[in-house]
């Protein structure tokens, strides 16, 4: 073993992805199946079927006691002690100046029980912010990422393929909702969310289970594995950002067009809040907007927004791809507020080439009801 080996982590389902032919790619400190077959069929397998991806890289932190509410009130922007039990909400934890440290989801699994899921490459900073936050407060922060397996299966025929696995009536299990039950026999903490645009399902389960669930729904015959890839390809048409990307911690969340998280009639101080009661008053200089392209040949990461007739930069590309679903080019994009309407026509240097773009409204990719 290398001694990158050493350091890298696997998920309880590495044997597995070997088994199918998966390869892998580091990501935040985790070795995860970037594809198996290929981008193309496991992207058309999400919007026509579904797919099932192993998430285990994803962190978990646990508040509980009777101030955990009041904790994630404080530390976090959003209104968290309002979320009703076997809810979730997507929010952010912001630093003192209003930068995003990440985005997250947050589930009440109880009356004084909290699950916060963050994203891996924060996983650590949001636990530590977490358990600096939650310090002045009757609760428990406590970082239980090693004790989670996260499976999730995405695409309009995933509620029927859960459906002959478990107990749970999929019907009553709303969008953005966790319930516990069973899957295959094993339990679960069962969540209607995701990050492809589609409907679909997280499955919480312990790490030694992992290989159990995985098992049982790929021989169902009707899920076909998925890796990073494929992931942020969906994510990008539906217009769903993503950390490193359209969030970082030089941004606000009214920078992102996402203020509506920030709560700032909610009761109480937190972190962020001055200087996010600013920002909500101010126009940000730029605005995150979506981009189209001709042809597939698109405009990625870090490309700059171009005026077409001065070549005067307007911004930057922030996430781009060849869109399978829509049979061309996608990205997302900071522009100069002045310039970010839809129908405006703009540019993207890619490579010299200056390559016509046309602003349009997020997001590129809408599931049908």
């Amino acid at each position: 073993m290398s001694s990158a080996d050493a350091v890298t982590r696997r998920t309880p389902l590495h044997d597995v992805h070997e088994k199918l032919g998966a390869k892998f790619t580091d990501f935040a400190g985790w070795q995860m199946p970037l594809r198996y077959e290929g981008d193309l069929a496991e992207h058309n397998a999400v919007r026509g079927s579904a797919g099932l991806f192993d998430l285990t890289h994803m962190g978990e932190i646990v508040l509980s006691g009777p101030q955990a509410g009041a904790a994630l009130d404080y530390a976090l922007v959003g209104h968290a002690s309002a979320i009703a039990v076997g809810k979730a909400r997507y929010t952010m934890i912001c630093a003192e100046n209003g930068g995003i440290l990440d985005d997250l989801i947050v589930y009440r699994t109880g009356e004084h029980e909290y699950l916060v899921v963050a994203n891996a490459g924060n996983a650590t900073v949001v636990a530590e912010a977490l358990i600096t936050r939650g310090a002045g407060f009757d609760t428990e922060v406590r970082d239980e990422s090693t004790g989670y397996a996260l499976l999730a299966v995405q695409g309009p025929d995933s509620a029927g393929i859960l459906a002959a696995l478990t107990p749970t009536d999929l019907s009553t299990v709303r969008y953005y909702a966790s319930y516990p039950t069973t899957v295959a026999g094993v339990d679960v903490l069962l969540a209607r969310t995701g990050y492809t645009g589609e409907d679909g399902f997280e499955l919480f389960v312990a790490p030694d289970s992992a290989q159990a669930v995985w098992t049982a729904l790929h021989e169902t015959g009707r899920v076909v594995p998925c890796g990073l890839s494929c992931r942020d390809s969906l994510r990008l048409e539906a217009g769903m950002p993503l950390y490193g990307n359209e969030l970082t911690a030089e941004l606000t969340p009214y920078d992102a067009g996402l203020g509506r998280v920030v709560k700032l009639d909610k009761p109480g101080d937190f972190v962020g809040r001055a200087a996010l009661e600013v920002a909500a008053k101010s126009t940000p200089s730029r605005s995150l907007v979506g981009l189209v392209a001709p042809g597939r040949r698109a405009p990625r990461h870090g490309y700059r927004v171009v005026d077409p007739e001065s070549g005067a930069e307007l911004g930057v590309v922030t996430s781009g791809a060849p869109s399978p679903t829509l049979g061309h080019a996608v990205a997302m994009a900071y522009v100069d507020t002045e310039r970010a309407e839809p129908g405006s026509a703009l540019a993207v240097d890619i490579r010299g080439t200056m390559s016509p773009v046309e602003v349009v409204a997020l997001p590129f990719y809408r599931r049908s009801a």
